[in-house]
């Protein structure tokens, strides 16, 4: 069920859904948590929306997605409701604010907030400088940046250390937790002996890559290299040791990777490039701060050279 509306308020939006929820049979009660994306346009948001309802069957959530719109005319606010079979397992409201509204934009959600409900902010795009300060930020217990979207997706990556408060995560952080997995527990597999040195490889400028390269820099303290490959993520790890090498290499497009270890058989691994929605279902699975993405945004990070190596 889908309705809009034209030069409404949130009071009237909020009123229209609870209509639209007990005429469709839906119960509010299920909602685990409010989650409110940030879209820089409407592509954008239906992009989140997506995503938010693939989440949604882990996470049933109320979607609050605002679209701030340019113009210096009259204060307004258009919306669009949508609940039942066309919101997934979540309930989805979009607001397409302009004028002031648009610069009030967590005085514009409070009225759709769940009661007593955890709130999510997820910026699609370009994030503020420092999420936890920003009005909907300041709301929230957990705050999602995506730098991969943002037009410079390495720079926005190192600007966020800066300004980094618990509770603030970046999706790049979701899409390497597979490759850290694997290599924690092949780590843990004798011999024990030190990492002397490391090298991670893939898409230019992907902050998944530094994110990966920056947790390997935190968490031995050893110097890592960033290596580039022609591909649309992470496709090579290489963790030196003194009795040889620990590789574990996935060629570009594939979804099974090849993990190499001294005087062992190569073994093969499923290692898919996670969607979207997975990454956001991750996130949304604590509210809590997630300390080793802290310290590998700000301790690890600046350890990882700017420059790559071919």
């Amino acid at each position: 069920m889908i309705t809009t509306m034209h030069a409404t308020t949130s009071a009237a939006v909020s009123s229209r859904l609870s209509a639209m929820r007990r005429s469709s049979g839906a119960n509010s009660f299920t909602r685990v948590l409010t989650l409110i994306i940030v879209a820089d346009d409407l592509e954008a948001a239906e992009h989140g929306i997506l995503a938010a309802n693939g989440a949604s069957r882990e996470h049933p959530c109320r979607i609050i997605a605002v679209v701030p719109r340019d113009g210096n005319g009259a204060a307004s606010i258009d919306a669009e409701i949508r609940v039942g079979g066309d919101a997934g397992l979540s309930e989805v409201v979009i607001l397409q604010p302009t004028g002031e509204p648009a610069d009030a934009v967590d005085t514009l959600v409070m009225p759709l907030l769940l009661p007593d409900a955890p709130i999510v902010v997820w910026w699609t795009g370009e994030p503020p400088a420092e999420p936890s300060r920003d009005p909907l930020g300041a709301m929230a217990q957990r705050r999602i940046t995506d730098a991969t979207a943002s037009a410079d997706p390495l720079g926005t990556l190192r600007s966020l250390a800066p300004g980094y408060a618990p509770g603030d995560t970046d999706l790049a952080w979701s899409r390497v937790t597979l490759w850290r997995g694997l290599l924690a527990a092949t780590l843990d597999e004798p011999p024990h002996d030190p990492i002397i040195a490391a090298r991670v490889t893939g898409a230019r400028n992907r902050p998944s890559v530094y994110m990966l390269a920056a947790w390997l820099a935190d968490a031995f303290g050893v110097p890592v290299e960033v290596g580039v490959e022609d591909s649309k993520a992470v496709t090579h790890v290489e963790l030196e040791r003194a009795n040889g090498s620990i590789s574990l290499r996935r060629k570009p497009g594939a979804s099974v990777a090849i993990l190499s270890r001294p005087g062992r058989i190569d073994q093969r691994i499923n290692l898919v490039e996670r969607a979207l929605a997975d990454c956001l279902t991750e996130e949304l699975r604590r509210l809590d701060a997630d300390e080793t993405y802290g310290r590998t945004l700000t301790r690890g990070l600046p350890l990882v050279p700017a420059e790559v190596r071919s």
